[in-house]
This record gives structure tokens, C-alpha cells and sequence, in this order.
């Protein structure tokens, strides 16, 4: 009842505010725009505050004081945020995957995107930059099982990645080796930087997250990193294997975000399971689009219940990571031109 009624609430405001737009002043007809384009719940609050501060030093009213501080402060995460994408790079080249996979994509800013948005404050400086190459990672992987790999080439990777052994990848190609030391490292890495922080050592959790890939697994390293073992919290309901929903709505969020054609440039053409190119062979005249705009709807309505239920078990730094990763999620959309204009925003705003 009490969500039909803020569906009610929304449509009536969308529809009276549009209708206003055109009678407002321009300053205040382009902010009440984007408001409408980015709702705030589903839009990421270092994005509203910029766009928020613009708007306010367009009136001749405002605290100015207020204003130089909040823009000092913008500096100077933008330094450190800066100070962070180049240890990444220096990372990167060291590691010399690019190199040695050619057809795999090197989009460093793309990869640091996600852990800069989701994970907000100096304090976790080093967390986003460890998150950062655990996504590069996981991107490789993904490459190498959507683009590269023979079928028994990605089953003798899979079982290497079960055992969890250098030795286990000796019979894997070059290329293999590498991303597999790669990805080794790095999660022992984190493991004994979460002992170190906080006392845990996760790392049987860690390989257990190994063969998720993708979103699940950077997440799981990430609340590891800050500390929080989510397999500890109330999980009376979840069936053995099962991933909680704090993680799981925002990793189908994504997925259902990236095959709905967020990446066509990038020519998978299915090659990864699309979920669109399977409902379109069960379903040669349905909806692919309205389906999975349905679906995404619904993940992000099990997603707030999760977190803002009174019953929610899950400390304020995850129930704000899971909601921002949703957020970014669809800032990642692109154009007619095949060009990102919010995410080439936000950079311009966060790192130039």
C-alpha cells in the first residue's frame, strides 16, 4: 500500500513539473529538467551536489561562503582522485596485461569509475584503489571468456580457479597464466590488508567469491576490505550458495543494464549469454527493452527493502555502497553518437 502510494505521488509530481517547466525561469526550468532526468534516490549524490552548487551560484542570494567551501572541497577530492588514477596506471602498465592480451579492453578511468562513485570520502582512499584492479581484473576475465578463449581453454582456467593454486595453472596458455598470477595476487593482497585493518582473513570467503566474477566479487572484496563479513548478518532465509540481496539485486541491475545495449560498441553480440538475445529467441515478437526495464524495476524495489526495511541487518557503508553501484550503473548509458555524456560530466567533474 505504502509503495503504490510514492508510485502515485511520483507520476503526479513528474507529470505537474513537466507541465511547469516551460513557465519557470530558465535557471530554475534547467534544474527542475534535470531533476526529472535524475531522480534523486536513483542518481549519485557527488553528481546532484555538483550540478546543485551550479544552480545555486546562479542566484544573486545565496551564501557565498557556503559556496568557496563546498567548492574547496571539490578541489580537493578531485586532487586526491587524481592521485589515485595514476598509482592505478602505474599499476597497470607494471602488470603488462595489456601487452600480452591485445584484444582484451584497457579503460582504467572506466574500471576506477565504479569503486570513485560507490565509496566516497579520503578515508577510503586505498580501498578504491584496491577495488579499482579487481574490477580490471574481473574485465579481463570477462574479455577472455566472451572474446578469446577456447571452450576447453576457459574449463581448464574454471578448475584453476576452483583449486586456487599457482601450480594449477601451469597447463594454462601464457596469456592465462598471467591474469590468473594476476588475480592471485591481488586477492592475497586484500586479504591480508583486511587482517591487517580489521582483524579478519577472509580469504576462503574470497575464493569462494572467485568463480562469480563480475559484480558479486567485486563487492564481496570491497565489504571485506571495510570490514563487514556479510555472511555473519542474518541470514536465516538464504538458501546454501545463494547471494544476499544487498549484492545480488545491484549485480542484475547491471547485467540486465549492460545486455539492454549500454555496450553495443563493444560487438558481443550475445557472445556472453545476453539476456536479450535469449528472451528475443523465446520471444521473437515480445518487448526485450520494456521486459528488462520491468525487471530492473523490480530489482530496485527488492533493493530498497533490503535496505531500508526496520528488519535491515547491514551497516550504513554497505546499504550506501549497493545503492550507489545501482545508481552508476545506468550513468553509463549511451548516446546516438555512441558517446557517454554523463559519465564524460562526471569525470570532467571528479578528475580534470
Amino acid at each position: 500500500m505504502g509503495e503504490e502510494s510514492l508510485y502515485k505521488a511520483k507520476e503526479f509530481s513528474r507529470k505537474h513539473l513537466t507541465s511547469a517547466i516551460e513557465h519557470l525561469d530558465p535557471n530554475l526550468a534547467r534544474y527542475v529538467r534535470k531533476s526529472l532526468d535524475h531522480p534523486y534516490h536513483v542518481s549519485l549524490m557527488q553528481y546532484k551536489a555538483r550540478h546543485h552548487l551550479s544552480y545555486m551560484q546562479s542566484l544573486s542570494s545565496t551564501d557565498t561562503k557556503m559556496q568557496e567551501l563546498a567548492l574547496a572541497e571539490f578541489q580537493l577530492n578531485k586532487l586526491l582522485n587524481q592521485r589515485e588514477i595514476q598509482e592505478i596506471k602505474r599499476w597497470w602498465m607494471g602488470l603488462g596485461l595489456a601487452q600480452e592480451i591485445p584484444a582484451t579492453r584497457d579503460q582504467i578511468l572506466k574500471w576506477y569509475m565504479f569503486p570513485l562513485t560507490i565509496l566516497e570520502g579520503q578515508a577510503f582512499s586505498r580501498y578504491r584503489i584496491e577495488t579499482t584492479k579487481i574490477i580490471s581484473l574481473v574485465s579481463i576475465v570477462d574479455d577472455i571468456f566472451d572474446v578469446i578463449a577456447t571452450q576447453e581453454e576457459l574449463s581448464r582456467f574454471t578448475e584453476a580457479i576452483k583449486m586456487w593454486d599457482l601450480a594449477a595453472a601451469d597447463s594454462l596458455p601464457s596469456y592465462m597464466r598471467s591474469c590468473y598470477s594476476a588475480l592471485y595476487t591481488i586477492t592475497n593482497d586484500i586479504a591480508d590488508l583486511v587482517e591487517r585493518d580489521h582483524g579478519l582473513y577472509p580469504m576462503e570467503q574470497l575464493k569462494k567469491t572467485m568463480t562469480t566474477y563480475r559484480a558479486p566479487l567485486a563487492l564481496e572484496h570491497l565489504f571485506f576490505m571495510l570490514g563487514h563479513d556479510l555472511s555473519t548478518m542474518g541470514s536465516a532465509n538464504l538458501t546454501a550458495g545463494q547471494i544476499r540481496p544487498i549484492i545480488s539485486c545491484p549485480s542484475k541491475i547491471l547485467r540486465l543494464w549492460d545486455d539492454m545495449g549500454s555496450a553495443k560498441h563493444e560487438a558481443k553480440e550475445g557472445l556472453d549469454g545476453s539476456y536479450k538475445v535469449l528472451y528475443l529467441k523465446e520471444n521473437p515478437s515480445g518487448d526485450a527493452e520494456g521486459h528488462m526495464i520491468s525487471l530492473i524495476q523490480s530489482e530496485w524495489e527488492a533493493l530498497n527493502r533490503e535496505c531500508f526495511s526496520r528488519r535491515s541487518y547491514y551497516p550504513p557503508i554497505v546499504t550506501q555502497i549497493s545503492l550507489n553501484f545501482a545508481r552508476i550503473v545506468t550513468q553509463f548509458g549511451y548516446d546516438d553518437e555512441q558517446r557517454r555524456p554523463i559519465v564524460e560530466d562526471y569525470l570532467r567533474m571528479l578528475l580534470f
